[in-house]
């Protein structure tokens, strides 16, 4: 009699019983934009899919652009998309071509009225390309695009597994809290009516990965999921890149961030009214925030204080530059009033860098008791912890080697991909019927 096989690791055919041991798996990972440039998601599948294929396994990445920088292992596959905000201008690029082609027209519709369809489109196109390719992959993982074509992969017959890094809800409500018109509010209500698509989408999912506790949490509570469902992975932390550079003097007088201006649920704002409160007492206080100055309230904050010429903007950096300037600043801020994880206070801390951070989200889960945590949206107690360490060398020199320490125990990469392959052998388990 026979046994029955699978394709693992695109080296021929295995056993199914494979799945129990150690067998390289073929891995395909989706997600819409992926340059690590655009945000956490886009470090997130540099950083695991290099993790991956140090395991030995096979991995492609199926992104829209603005496409991942990847390591050279990894393969790439690109599906093109109209890539609307990189357009000068997005309304007169309607064209014959985009008129002929349905998912390419309500791109351009649903961006111009407003909308956010990205995600959407991305897995229409991803779903038609996947048609004659089911075979060649064991598992997909999805990096939050939570589309309905991560289904329609599914149910084709490639098991899919999907990330959740944390629930958009709170970026909605943060952001349209912020808004000061009632018209800013309903274009900002327009933009997340993706949001619908990836509750129930996720809804649908088996098995979910949560990057946090407090992702869970939030999970559970807004997308109604139950919480059994879903599996806590913490991130990794690019511990290799993001070193202490003794041969860097370290400054004792600048404060440094990494956070988009406009975006308020990474709470920049009250750390710049810290910031002016700092001045009182250290007049040669500098602060340096790695993100770009845009039009919007915190450019008017800046103004209102009277301080924009204080605070210091930089952007277009590489990793190995943000690393750099770590090794310069006295204290690392992360001032966010929520964070699905936070990699800017894990690589902060990977750095040796003194840190104080906010309880915003999952930040005390990836600080513990290597940094400072105080509460979010709360200049004040920005200012008192900031200020304290200002005035401790000593202490600022314990928690440097702490910091470092921390990260390498708890947060490599090569522990998050070993319990997300963990899951997939799970999953395929499952999937074909077998009993780990």
């Amino acid at each position: 009699m026979n046994r029955p096989e699978i394709r693992i690791g695109g080296a021929g055919a295995l056993p199914i019983e494979a799945i129990k041991g150690d067998a390289p798996l073929r891995i395909l990972l989706p997600s819409y934009r992926s340059d690590p440039h655009t945000g956490g998601q886009g470090i997130y599948m540099r950083l695991i899919s290099k993790a991956l294929v140090d395991l030995g396994h096979h991995v492609d990445v199926i992104s829209g652009p603005p496409y991942p920088i990847l390591d050279k292992r990894v393969g790439l596959i690109k599906l093109p998309s109209l890539d609307m905000y990189a357009r000068d201008n997005p309304i007169a690029c309607l064209n014959r071509e985009i008129m002929s082609n349905k998912t390419d027209l309500f791109e351009w519709w649903s961006h111009n009225w407003g909308g956010f369809p990205e995600p959407y489109t991305f897995g229409v196109r991803m779903a038609d390309y996947m048609r004659d390719k089911i075979d060649q992959y064991d598992i997909m993982h999805d990096n939050q695009t939570l589309c309905y074509g991560m289904l329609d992969v599914r149910d084709m017959g490639l098991p899919v597994v999907g990330t959740i890094h944390h629930p958009i809800t709170m970026d909605k409500r943060i952001d349209i809290s912020h808004a000061k018109w009632p018209h800013m509010k309903f274009l900002k209500w327009r933009w997340y009516s993706f949001l619908n698509m990836q509750i129930k989408v996720a809804r649908q999912l088996d098995p979910l990965i949560v990057v946090s506790d407090s992702t869970k949490r939030d999970v559970e509570k807004d997308f109604g999921i139950a919480a059994e469902r879903m599996t806590r992975i913490h991130h990794g932390i690019d511990h290799e890149l993001f070193t202490p550079q003794p041969h860097i003097t370290r400054k004792t007088n600048r404060l440094m961030v990494t956070a988009s201006a406009d975006v308020p649920l990474k709470g920049l704002i009250y750390l710049i009214r810290a910031y002016n409160s700092l001045l009182v007492e250290h007049p040669d206080l500098e602060l340096l925030v790695v993100g770009r100055l845009r039009e919007g309230q915190t450019m008017q904050e800046l103004n209102r204080l009277g301080i924009r010429d204080r605070v210091k903007f930089v952007s277009g950096l590489t990793s190995e530059g943000i690393r750099d300037l770590y090794a310069e600043a006295t204290i690392a801020v992360s001032p966010s009033v929520y964070e699905g994880f936070g990699f800017p206070a894990g690589e902060a801390l990977s750095c040796g860098v003194p840190l104080v951070a906010t309880d915003g989200g999952s930040l005390p889960e990836v600080v513990g008791d290597a940094g400072i945590v105080v509460p979010h949206s709360n200049p004040p107690a920005l200012t008192e912890a900031i200020d304290a360490l200002l005035k401790d060398p000593a202490r600022r020199e314990k928690m440097s080697l702490k910091a470092r320490q921390h990260i390498l125990d708890s947060f490599k990469w090569e522990r998050c991909a070993r319990d997300v392959v963990a899951l997939y052998r799970q999953t395929l388990a499952a999937h074909h019927g077998i009993s780990l």
